[in-house]
Parts: structure tokens; C-alpha cells; sequence
């Protein structure tokens, strides 16, 4: 081309979480049957969907105004039951005009950042959905800004390092908190929030909050929405339907605006965000339309509450399976529902292998990770795929600097469960020489 066409982030778009999806297909077309732990989908896994949810669905898909454009931030109705459902709980208090609906939590994690100024980060954790890292890495053309999610404190934030990353980078505009966590399933406590928000109230700070998993909080852990305590900073909370309800294929997610009339500026950078919208004229209409529906159902809370009992005892299974392994380190997720697990420093070489008996197989894998750059926790998950037929992603492509893997805890099948997390551990036994 006569001029560079690629954009100056371009090489920072990256999502291992699907991409180690192809792998999978390949090895899967040399025999090798697949046990997809990649990706959070509760549909895709066989989590079934509620006969009375899938009725309000059907008889909506017979109303003529499901097919219908929406206003450009969403239906009215939906963002006014939205705003409801946050001014009850007490915190700061919202209006239908600070509610903002998106194809999808990821269409607005994307704009969240690609309508900041380019010189403007927004601090993210370590590791982190990679999702959020790419999008903020794009805007800037740099490696993403973070602070370090401590292992050894239950994956929760260290606050000294957040505010020197803060503090030595004048950058920084903008702070990132997901709760629950995506990769580790952390579950911060309210005070970690206070003092998070009291940070960004000092460094005049915008904050986001990713709260798509924030009703998958379980075994009594308690927590608080970013509304309960923000204050007077300026915010936005990132909510959806897809790991809830679930229906990740509605693709339908929204923001909550707060505190936009504190500052011009970040009023200014919202209503951008909002603009953005209006040029692709709205979101899907269906799913906005089933949400009240759905949430106001009689049988909800009942239902929800068995998921979240259902992930808790997932998630005490696994660990227990795990945490006799020697050479890494597993903390039991509070939330969400995924298990990330640590390999310890130094346990890993680019020595190590599982058995693959298959030629075809071990030639693939040993083709694999002869690949430059290839990161060790990327090679242990290339071999456990081949060896065992389970697809998990690499803990280094969360943007962080540690190794292990995350696995989903998903599998409705108690038996199949249980079988798939044995063989994990005994994997592991193997790769590490224990």
C-alpha cells in the first residue's frame, strides 16, 4: 500500500481464548476427542435453560416490536426496571438516561476505550480478561497498564502497587476493577473497593467496573456493587445477561453511567461513547425487551440460587483434586466460574512433556511448541490438549507475567466432572515429575 493502513494497536488484539479453539479443531480431526474448558459458555457446556425463561423469549419473538429498531441507548421501559433495580440498594442514584445498551459486553468494553484520548490508560489487573487488555493496548498502541493481582492474598488486588502504578504514571486516567474476577473467579471485599475507589478519588480518576458475573458471587462471600460505594466519583459499571441469565448469545450488555454530572469531562467522554452508538442506530431489541421479564420472573432468585450452589461445589471439588499437586498453587474461586491455577516459580522447563502416543498428534504438538516465544504455561496447555483432551488457556495470555492455566468449572455432568479434574491432576503429576 502507498500508506501504512494498519493501526498503531493492531498487533495488540489478541484473545488465546478462542484461539487455542483451532488447535482443538485440528487435533480433534486427528481423533483426539476434546473437552472444550476454554471458554465460559454455560450453554455450550449443557447447562439447560428454563422452560418459563425460554417461554417469555417465544412470546416475544411473536410480537411484531421484537423485530423493531430500539432508541439508540436502549428501550426505555428496560433502562427504567434497570435504574430501579440499582437505586434500591441505597447507593448513588441513577436515571433511564444513564443507562446504555451494547451488542454485547465486549462491543462496550471496545468502545470504552477506543473513544478515550490515545495518551489516556486506563489501569487494569494482573492477569486480566483478555478482552479488556487487548482493547486498552489497541487504544494506546502500547502494552497494557496494570497492577498486580497477588496469588498469595487470594488473587486480590495489592493496593501498594496500584497506587505506585498510579502515582509514577501520570497517564493514568482511568481505573479498571473486575468483580468478580475473569481468570481467577476473586471475590474483592468491600473495604479492597473503598480503598480502590478512595485511589482513584485522590489521582482524579474515571473508575470501570466489569460486574458481569457480580450475581455469581457464592459460599457466602460478600461483596459490593461499584454503585453501593462509589460516591461522588465518576463511573461506569459493565453489566449483561450472558453468564447470568445465561444467553451469551443475545449478545446484549449494558453500562451504567455514575457521577457524569461531577465532571465536564468525563460527561463530555460519555456522551462520545453514547454518539458512538447512535451511529450504528441501536442494539438487538429482543433480548432488551425479555430482561424485566426475565429478572421480575417469580422463579428467578430460585434459580440463580442453584447455579450458584451448583459453581460453589464445582468449585470445592476441583480444588480439592488440585491442591494435593505438588508445585503449584490453587485458590478456590469466590465467584464467576472458573478455576485459575498457578504453576510456582520454577517448576516449569521447556524439557517437560506428556506422552502422546499418536504419531500425527505428538508431531502437531512437538511442532507447536518448537514455535518461538512459545511460553511454558502455553506448551504445558498445547500438551495437555493432545495428551489428555482438555482444552484450557495459558494463565500468561491474561497479560501477567505468572504461569499456570484457566479451566471453567461448567461440566453439568457430575460424573464427567469429576473424571475430567482427575485426569488434570494426574497430567500435571506427570508433567512435573511428581
Amino acid at each position: 500500500m502507498r500508506t501504512n493502513i494498519v493501526h498503531i494497536g493492531a498487533g495488540e488484539l489478541t484473545y488465546e481464548i478462542r484461539a487455542i479453539v483451532e488447535i482443538g479443531h485440528k487435533l480433534e480431526a486427528l481423533g483426539v476427542p476434546v473437552q472444550w474448558e476454554n471458554i465460559g459458555d454455560p450453554v455450550a457446556k449443557g447447562e439447560p435453560i428454563p422452560g418459563w425463561m425460554k417461554r417469555i423469549v417465544a412470546d416475544l419473538a411473536l410480537e411484531d416490536a421484537s423485530y423493531a429498531y430500539c432508541p439508540t441507548k436502549g428501550l426505555q421501559e428496560t433502562r427504567e426496571f434497570l435504574a430501579e433495580r440499582t437505586n434500591r440498594r441505597g447507593g448513588v442514584q441513577i436515571t433511564a438516561e444513564d443507562v446504555v445498551f451494547f451488542n454485547g459486553l465486549g462491543d462496550a468494553i471496545q468502545k470504552l476505550y477506543g473513544f478515550l484520548r490515545r495518551e489516556a490508560r486506563v489501569i487494569g489487573p494482573s492477569p486480566t480478561y483478555s478482552t479488556h487488555s487487548s482493547g486498552e493496548a489497541a487504544h494506546a498502541g502500547q502494552r497494557p497498564v496494570s497492577y498486580r493481582l497477588d496469588p498469595d492474598s487470594r488473587w486480590h488486588p495489592n493496593l501498594v502497587d496500584l497506587r505506585h502504578s498510579i502515582h509514577y504514571n501520570p497517564a493514568v486516567a482511568g481505573l479498571l476493577i473486575i468483580n468478580p474476577d475473569n481468570p481467577t473467579g476473586a471475590v474483592f471485599p468491600r473495604d479492597t473497593l473503598q480503598a480502590m475507589i478512595a485511589l482513584a478519588r485522590d489521582y482524579d480518576l474515571f473508575v470501570a467496573c466489569d460486574e458481569i458475573y457480580t450475581n455469581l458471587v457464592y459460599d457466602g462471600v460478600e461483596t459490593s456493587p461499584i454503585s453501593d460505594l462509589v460516591g461522588d466519583v465518576p463511573a461506569i459499571a459493565m453489566k449483561g445477561i450472558s453468564k447470568e441469565l445465561p444467553w451469551p448469545g443475545a449478545r446484549c450488555g449494558w453500562i451504567e453511567v455514575y457521577n457524569a454530572d461531577k465532571d465536564p469531562m468525563f460527561a463530555r467522554y460519555v456522551q462520545s461513547i453514547v454518539d458512538s452508538k447512535m451511529v450504528e442506530v441501536c442494539s438487538t431489541t429482543l433480548p432488551q425487551r425479555a430482561i424485566p421479564r426475565i429478572l421480575s420472573h417469580p422463579e428467578y432468585p430460585a434459580y440463580l440460587a442453584a447455579r450458584r450452589a451448583r459453581y460453589a461445589r464445582c468449585a470445592r471439588e476441583a480444588c480439592e483434586r488440585l491442591q494435593r499437586v505438588p508445585g503449584i498453587q490453587v485458590n478456590r474461586p469466590d465467584g464467576a466460574f472458573y478455576l485459575t491455577v498457578r504453576f510456582l516459580p520454577g517448576v516449569l522447563t521447556d524439557r517437560q512433556r506428556l506422552e502422546v502416543k499418536a504419531p500425527e498428534v505428538r508431531d502437531l504438538v512437538e511442532r507447536l511448541v518448537a514455535e518461538p516465544g512459545v511460553a511454558l504455561d502455553k506448551r504445558f496447555v498445547y500438551y495437555l490438549l493432545a495428551a489428555a483432551g482438555i482444552c484450557a488457556v495459558p494463565l500468561s495470555s491474561f497479560s501477567t507475567t505468572e504461569f499456570g492455566f484457566r479451566v471453567t468449572l461448567l461440566e453439568p455432568d457430575e460424573e464427567r466432572f469429576s473424571a475430567t479434574f482427575d485426569t488434570l491432576a494426574r497430567a500435571l503429576r506427570e508433567y512435573l515429575g511428581g
